[in-house]
């Protein structure tokens, strides 16, 4: 009855403390393990938080692993290779938009000389060359506007056809992005010839 109380409860807190890698802890039940000074606990978090030379070399790696990825892409661009492209290459429907852009003839991959062509008409001090220049212009953005209405009306109909159920948000608008360019100069390179079916 006048037993100290320390002595009496030691004995459950060791049993606990063994059966704790057998059930999952209780919130009441002692941790098992002391409880390490402030001192201790702020060593141990600057030893890992400042590491310079570690954090040199991580960077170092991220940037040759960025370099490397950067190359495969590039490597991916040139050749058509899936696996690396990036990732707004990605995917069959974005490579059938590519084949389909690709396989036909576009005015908008024209346009850039076209409009250097008009851009040195209408520099000449000649009314009636500057009036032709002006003329071409609007016929040409005209051409452009008719053409790339036509192409997004049939390419809606082929992805509609032959991707029922896949996503197909942005696939017209990389297509249209992608007649602007010029056929030499685009990227991922064209994999299929003029007048083939993709």
């Amino acid at each position: 009855m006048f037993r100290s109380r320390a002595k009496t409860e030691k004995a459950p807190t060791d049993k606990v403390t063994a059966d704790l890698s057998q059930q999952p802890r209780d919130p009441q039940a002692p941790k098992g393990r002391p409880t390490p000074k402030r001192s201790e606990a702020q060593t141990q978090r600057r030893r890992a938080s400042s590491a310079p030379t570690d954090r040199k070399a991580a960077t170092k790696r991220q940037r040759e692993a960025r370099r490397a990825d950067l190359a495969r892409q590039r490597e991916a661009l040139a050749s058509g290779d899936e696996r690396y492209l990036p990732v707004r290459d990605k995917g069959p429907v974005r490579r059938f938009v590519r084949d389909f852009v690709d396989s036909r003839f576009c005015i908008a991959e024209y346009f850039l000389p076209l409009a250097v062509v008009i851009l040195i008409l209408s520099v000449i001090q000649v009314q009636n060359i500057q009036s032709i220049s002006l003329l071409l212009w609007m016929g040409v953005i005209i051409l452009i506007v008719i053409d790339s209405i036509g192409l997004s009306i049939r390419l809606k109909k082929q992805l509609r056809e032959r991707f029922p159920d896949t996503p197909k948000r942005g696939a017209v608008a990389y297509g249209l992005m992608r007649t602007l360019q010029m056929r030499r100069l685009r990227l991922p390179k064209p994999q299929v010839k003029r007048g083939e079916r993709p």
